[in-house]
């Protein structure tokens, strides 16, 4: 019987590593996707409040969707034959979005994301806009179509971008994310709490790649659609991979069905 597992690399790097020697490390590890940090083209930088100056320099910074930004890992994709989540600060017209896309292994752009909840409330995301609406598409494997989301960092603390996923028929959701995991000093684990029980609760398996020290903790992980933790990383620098088996989430999805009418 032919497998049907899914292996999904997540790049817990800082962004000032090499995309393409990143891309073709998780090929070689057998990856089929490849996910990175939240806003992976400025590595989540931040900005000083007190300076119009140093707010506008990082607004300035934002990348187009058509740009060399991209390209790059739209290259990386077709020069490997995987699928990434290639994360940036997207220029806007009036305020910059919180966004990622999801690139087949052919280059193309498939599904594009921007972060509904931003962090409104600290720098750098109060100078960002919000994004709207949440869908999934149908990423073309070597186990067949499979149904992937994406929400960003924050978005997974909120219900509505979930059950807009589960309307739309996820099967995977994909967390680029920038925040403690496990080692925050107020919250401790929670954030890993709260994706198990969001994987449980949508019966969908659910991936977070995370930055490492001195950025982030680390613990880039991924949980099935119980909630049960598959694989977490340490605190350093590393490639994650986890095997994500299509054919026993659709199974569970079919006996759960309960838990995804939204």
């Amino acid at each position: 019987m032919a497998s049907t597992s899914l292996r999904i690399a997540l790049a817990q790097m800082m962004s000032d590593m090499n995309i393409d020697e990143i891309c073709a490390s998780a090929a070689d590890k057998g990856a089929a996707v490849i996910l990175f940090p939240e806003m992976f083209s400025n590595g989540y930088s931040r900005f000083d409040s007190e300076s119009a100056v140093s707010r506008q320099a990082w607004i300035d910074a934002a990348v187009p969707l058509d740009g060399p930004y991209l390209d790059r890992f739209r290259q990386a994709a077709r020069n490997n034959g995987l699928a990434v989540v290639a994360t940036f600060l997207e220029r806007g017209e009036a305020k910059p979005f919180n966004a990622a896309v999801l690139i087949d292994d052919s280059g193309e752009i498939v599904l594009h994301q921007r972060k509904r909840h931003i962090c409104f409330f600290d720098v750098p995301e109060e100078a960002c806009a919000p994004g709207e609406g949440s869908r999934v598409a149908k990423l073309k494997t070597k186990v067949g179509d499979v149904a992937i989301g994406i929400m960003i960092c924050m978005d997974r603390e909120f219900p509505d971008v979930a059950s807009d996923l589960v309307r739309d028929g996820a099967e995977i959701i994909l967390v680029p994310n920038s925040c403690p995991l496990m080692d925050d000093p107020t919250v401790g684990d929670v954030r890993v709490a709260g994706v198990r029980a969001l994987a449980f609760q949508s019966a969908a398996g659910i991936a977070v790649a995370n930055y490492p020290v001195p950025k982030d903790d680390g613990r880039s992980f991924a949980v099935d659609p119980l909630g049960k933790v598959l694989i977490m990383g340490g605190k350093q620098q590393e490639l994650v991979t986890v095997d994500f088996d299509i054919n026993e989430i659709r199974a569970v999805q079919k006996r759960e069905w309960f838990r995804r009418v939204r």
